[in-house]
Formats: structure tokens, C-alpha cells, sequence
């Protein structure tokens, strides 16, 4: 046991979990998932969004499985290596802001930042300004955690706090067991699914479940987190988790080789714009609410699988953000920003560093 943590600990155990992410996600695109979005925590939390109705964007409408999988996959490997801690308390409301402005970041841009390290292994060029943009966002997300930004320390809790978002997860996987897809349908029961659109692209559900275990699993082991490899390699030039982020791209290159589905390019990518500003200045606004949050929103899944109550409030915050980008007109679509994209991006922004300035310790 002492080897397997040590392993997950080491260069090698974050370059497995890169790799492990980077191969999966493409896979899923050839079973089924829309191109380039193998995993996108953003667009797949969008997506269960308009499941249970909270937007009615009839392309976006599906129960993803795989985030499901994530925060049980997260359960199941904390409680196995004894890392379940269920905490809370660390300006919760707070959390919920920065989960609504990094959905909104993020679906400008439309994509989390797995999903822009997969649209570029794919070949989408308009990838290269979101990244920078969410290096652009969590740089001065670094400057604010220098200057003494925090949310405060979360506390020990009781042990049905940091089970809350995991049974939420199994409810919603519960629906739809109960409430399947119906050909031809674009409601059964009491949950929405697409029929046309990226919604209606999915690999088969029990797959898609079990590589979201498996991908919980490991990430929770290793520590995987987009955002902290950039402000960790930023913020103490320390490069442990920006290998696995490497891995990752590299890894879903080869395997987007490997299967023809490298397509190299600017104009007509899939489920993507070509609004180079914009598709910088969202994740410029993701990052910085991900800094601010300490964690990507993969990271924010397997957190609260661990039992951390903080991170569960965050992803309730970015579902719900999703409702309201797609009812305000927020989200992108192939034909550009939304009509309220560009001023939400602003508002998002100026309440972001409005939290960074008025949260920071007072030293004396």
C-alpha cells in the first residue's frame, strides 16, 4: 500500500494520471462523445444542468455519467487510503460566486480547461488564446494569494456534510436508471435529453460511468489539477503537477493520431468560435475565479468527493451558472460569443479581483 501512495506522489504517478485522462477522454470521443469534448467538466456540468431543467438549450440536455463518476470515483478512493475528511465552513457563498462567473468564463470559451488542452490535441488552434487566457486568469489569481487572499480555513464537519454532493450524484445517476432516454424524445420522466446537438452525443452510459470512477479515482490520488500546475509553476516554480498536464496533452495527441481524429485548424472546430478576444478574455475570467477558488473544476469534483463540503458548494455554483448563461445569453455558440457574453465576461471579472482585494489577511 505505502508503494501505491508513493507512486501517485512521485512525477511518474502525476505523468500516469495525465496520460491515463488524455487516452480516455479521446476514446470517449471515438464511443461516442462529441469531438474534442471527451471530458469537459464545464460543458458536461452544462449539460446535466439542462437535464434537470434549469436551462432549456434543447442541444445541451444530458445526464452525463461521467462527472458522476468523477466525485464517486474520488468517494471510493478516499475512503479506500483513509483520505475521507469531511470539512466546511470557508466562506461558502463566496464559493458559489466564483463557481457561477468560472461557468460563465468557461462557456464563452466553451470549454473547462481539460476540454481546451483537448480542442488543441485536436488540432483547434482557437484553443492556444483560451489557454493563455487561463494562464492569463490564475497569473493574477497568484498575485492576490502573495498578497494574503483567503477564504479562510474550512472546518471539520459532520461525515453526512461531505456526503452531500456524492448522493446527490448517485440520485442523479438513480433519474437515469429510472428515467432512461427514449428515441425520438426529448423528455422522459422527469429529465431532458437532447436529441440533436452535442447532448445527443455520448458513449453508452455504463462506459461512460465506469471511466469516471476511474478517472475520480486516480485524480484523487494524484492530485490532479490543471489550475495548480500553472500557479504552482508560477507562484514557487514547482513543476510536480504541470507534468501531468503535459501528459495529458501529449497522450491525447498521439491517440487523436492514432484514430484519424486529428484535424489541424481554425475555422468550422467543433462545438467552438473563432472570437480570438473573447475566447481569451473567458478563461481569463475562469482562471482567475478557479485560482480564487483553489482548484479547476475537475479538481473541485474530486475534492468534494473526499468529503470537502467547500468544493461541493463551488460545483453547485458552476451548474447553476450554466442555467444562467444559456436562459441570460451568456453562452457561446459556433457562431460566437452570446449576445450578454462580452459583458457578463466584464461584471465576472470586475467581481473576481472585487473578491481578490477585499479578502485578504491584514498582516500586522
Amino acid at each position: 500500500m505505502p508503494t501505491f501512495l508513493s507512486f501517485f506522489a512521485s512525477r511518474s504517478g502525476i505523468v500516469f494520471a495525465g496520460i491515463f485522462i488524455g487516452i480516455l477522454a479521446v476514446l470517449l470521443q471515438k464511443l461516442g462523445n462529441p469531438a474534442n469534448m471527451g471530458v469537459c467538466v464545464a460543458c458536461f456540468e452544462r449539460d446535466m444542468a439542462g437535464a434537470v431543467g434549469l436551462h432549456r438549450a434543447v442541444v445541451v440536455q444530458y445526464m452525463r455519467p461521467e462527472i458522476i463518476g468523477f466525485v464517486l470515483g474520488a468517494l471510493l478512493a478516499a475512503y479506500a487510503f483513509r483520505e475521507f475528511r469531511a470539512r466546511a465552513g470557508s466562506a461558502p457563498i463566496v464559493r458559489f460566486v466564483l463557481g457561477i462567473f468560472a461557468m460563465i468564463g468557461a462557456l464563452v470559451f466553451l470549454g473547462c480547461p481539460w476540454r481546451a488542452m483537448l480542442r488543441l490535441a485536436g488540432g483547434d488552434g482557437n484553443a492556444i488564446f483560451g489557454l493563455l487566457g487561463l494562464v492569463g486568469g490564475i497569473g493574477i489569481g497568484t498575485v492576490f494569494l502573495r498578497n494574503g487572499y483567503n477564504l479562510g480555513r474550512s472546518q471539520a464537519t459532520y461525515t453526512s456534510v461531505g456526503w452531500m454532493l456524492p448522493l446527490i450524484m448517485l440520485g442523479f445517476l438513480l433519474l437515469m436508471i429510472v428515467f432512461p432516454q427514449v428515441a425520438g424524445q426529448e423528455k422522459s420522466g422527469v429529465l431532458f435529453y437532447s436529441s440533436k446537438g452535442p447532448g445527443s452525443m455520448h458513449a453508452p452510459l455504463i462506459i461512460s460511468l465506469i471511466v469516471g470512477l476511474a478517472v475520480g479515482f486516480v485524480a484523487q490520488k494524484a492530485r490532479f489539477c490543471t489550475m495548480g500546475a500553472f500557479r504552482d509553476l508560477i507562484l514557487f516554480r514547482q513543476g510536480h503537477l504541470f507534468w501531468g498536464v503535459l501528459a495529458l496533452m501529449v497522450a491525447a495527441f498521439v491517440t487523436n493520431l492514432i484514430l484519424g481524429q486529428f484535424n489541424p485548424g481554425f475555422a468550422k472546430q467543433p462545438v467552438a468560435h473563432t472570437m480570438t478576444l473573447w475566447n481569451f478574455g473567458g478563461m481569463v475570467l475562469a482562471g482567475l475565479a478557479f485560482a480564487l477558488a483553489g482548484g479547476c473544476p475537475g479538481r473541485q469534483l474530486f475534492l468534494a468527493g473526499e468529503g470537502d463540503g467547500d468544493a461541493a458548494v463551488f460545483v453547485l455554483g458552476m451548474i447553476v451558472g450554466a442555467g444562467i448563461s444559456h436562459n441570460f445569453g451568456l453562452a457561446s455558440s459556433p457562431d460566437g460569443v452570446g449576445p450578454f457574453g462580452i459583458p457578463a465576461v466584464i461584471i465576472g471579472l470586475l467581481a473576481c479581483l472585487f473578491i481578490g482585494f477585499t479578502m485578504r489577511e491584514k498582516t500586522a
